[in-house]
């Protein structure tokens, strides 16, 4: 059961914004031989306070480590990337804007192109004729290598400063301004002369938003406004509506109805990164309509059962299973339709309903109100492969006829099971979906994930299975693959003797009374995701 995918919201590898062009001014800066200056600039200082979307870290260096010392990064890497030129380096990126595009694929299948409008700050912390030679060259490099080569190099003096435009054979353009050992750089010409603007307090910067707050302890941290929500979420309605199929209606549908859920529902995002023992956590706020936070913050509350018995069908393969933990998982799936509706129009809200129970069908289930009125307070859901397709849902059940009868049709449950090993099994007639009957639950969703939730139960398989903590409602833990390494790739060398890189995460999410809280411990966080993007395509 799916009750709150954040991660179509988030986005665990930030699949709707790609800041490349960001993180790879950050990386670059690694090349230029630091020295003291005086008095480093506050970089926030230059950031206008209508930013979509902030991100920001204090120190380049100490982020970095965070990843580089990790174990599974010096298994893999061939050696230790020295990073004391970047301590201390501040950073701070501003997305102004997105630009869209689709790109055709096949004649039936299109890909959503996403370019931000961003504004990079850096303070170097170098003499100027250092950070000069750092914007000619080593950023020159890559814009050169992004824009396809040949790309021409004008440098004029303004501002105090010196004034880098690149232009490509195509016509695109990235512009650089130098001021000391500022570097401000971006896709957008009208973004840096904003910025200049609002250094000289012509503007107000995001620096006097309450909502930024002290770096502190974190490795980085992030902000998205309510502007940069709404935004967001009609990027979220269409490339959902994208992946939603040919039916033209239902692509209409999904691209109007899921913005307009999104922006009266989530009113802006925070997102802190901090030192953990497991690597980096990742703590995102996100902040609701008073409305909605207040229903959730009831209807989400924790059940706190013992579910060792439920995380024992955890397969040792899988790559993602997840317990919620709900008081009561029929009132809970009732308040998440309840909020969508008030959040619509009454037409949308009633076909919304109606389309509801398309959620459930990966798992056999049918009829998602009479399943949860049937089963206990504790769910399991298992993902045995990357592209989610092979799933399986574990719950204890409280009333086996309703529970069988909320099955799908195609499972035949009124009539006699198969008898497997002593597990009572219903099969649909193209061997899709299977459903069965183990002791005291219920196990359903696709055959070959069934089978594999019911051989780790009955070979009393105790891997590490999620186990929610006394104030989750749900429970995440999983397991990322990169056969490449990319991350590796950026940082460093690979070893040529080393497999995929393997990162494990485990996700809590809580229903607090202004919002969610979603806080994920894994090995590289949110950080290294967007660093995976420096590898060369």
């Amino acid at each position: 059961m799916v009750l709150f995918d954040m991660d179509t919201i988030l986005g665990r590898k930030a699949k709707y914004c790609r800041f490349v062009t960001l993180l790879s001014l950050c990386l670059c800066v690694s090349a230029v031989n630091f020295s003291c200056s005086s008095g480093p600039a506050d970089v926030r200082t230059y950031v206008p306070a209508d930013a979509l979307v902030y991100l920001e870290t204090n120190d380049l260096g100490k982020m970095l480590r965070a990843i580089t010392e990790n174990p599974k990064f010096e298994e893999t890497a061939a050696f230790a990337p020295d990073l004391s030129a970047v301590d201390g380096v501040r950073v701070a990126v501003s997305v102004t804007g997105f630009e869209t595009s689709e790109e055709i694929v096949t004649e039936e299948n299109s890909v959503l192109k996403l370019q931000p409008h961003f504004v990079a700050v850096a303070e170097t912390n170098a003499w100027s004729w250092q950070a000069e030679k750092f914007v000619e060259v080593k950023l020159g490099e890559f814009v050169n290598k992004n824009y396809g080569g040949e790309v021409e190099l004008d440098v004029t003096p303004k501002n105090d400063g010196k004034y880098f435009v690149w232009k490509a054979k195509d016509g695109r353009k990235a512009f650089a301004m130098l001021q000391g050992s500022v570097v401000i750089f971006s896709n957008d010409e009208s973004a840096i002369d904003k910025c200049l603007a609002v250094k000289r307090g012509e503007d107000d910067s995001i620096s006097k938003n309450p909502k930024i707050a002290s770096g502190g302890e974190n490795l980085a941290r992030g902000y998205v406004s309510p502007d940069g929500v709404a935004q967001l979420s009609n990027l979220a309605g269409v490339s959902t509506a994208m992946d939603a199929g040919d039916h033209t209606e239902v692509r209409s549908f999904i691209a109007r109805v899921l913005p307009e859920i999104l922006r009266n529902s989530v009113k802006e995002v925070d997102w802190a990164a901090v030192k953990s023992a497991e690597g980096v956590e990742d703590r995102f706020t996100v902040s609701l309509a008073p409305e909605a936070a207040a229903v959730f913050a009831e209807t989400m509350r924790p059940g706190k059962t013992d579910v060792g018995e439920l995380a024992r069908f955890v397969p040792g393969g899988a790559r993602s299973s997840t317990i919620y933990d709900l008081a009561d998982p029929q009132v809970a799936w009732r308040s998440i339709l309840l909020t969508a509706q008030k959040s619509t129009d009454q037409i949308s809200g009633g076909l919304l309903v109606a389309f509801s129970s398309s959620l459930f069908e990966p798992y056999g289930v049918e009829s998602p109100e009479l399943f949860l009125s049937a089963i206990g307070p504790a769910i399991l859901t298992v993902t045995m492969d990357a592209e989610g397709e092979n799933v399986a849902v574990v719950a204890q059940t409280k009333d086996v006829v309703k529970v069988k009868a909320s099955l799908a049709q195609e499972l035949a449950t009124s009539k006699p099971p198969k008898t497997v090993e002593g597990t009572e099994m219903w099969t649909s007639e193209d061997g899709e979906f299977a459903a069965a009957i183990v002791g005291n639950f219920v196990v359903a969703g696709e055959t070959e994930s069934v089978q594999k939730c019911i051989n780790a139960f009955a070979s009393r398989d105790k891997n590490a299975a999620p186990v929610p903590r006394p104030n989750s409602a749900a429970l995440t833990r999983g397991r990322e693959l990169d056969p490449e390494a990319k991350l590796i790739d950026v940082l460093a060398d690979r070893k040529p003797e080393s497999g995929p890189l393997v990162e494990d995460y485990t996700t809590e999410t809580r229903f607090e009374k202004n919002g969610i809280v979603r806080v994920t411990d894994s090995e590289f966080g949110l950080i290294g995701s967007l660093i995976e993007r420096f590898a060369a395509e």
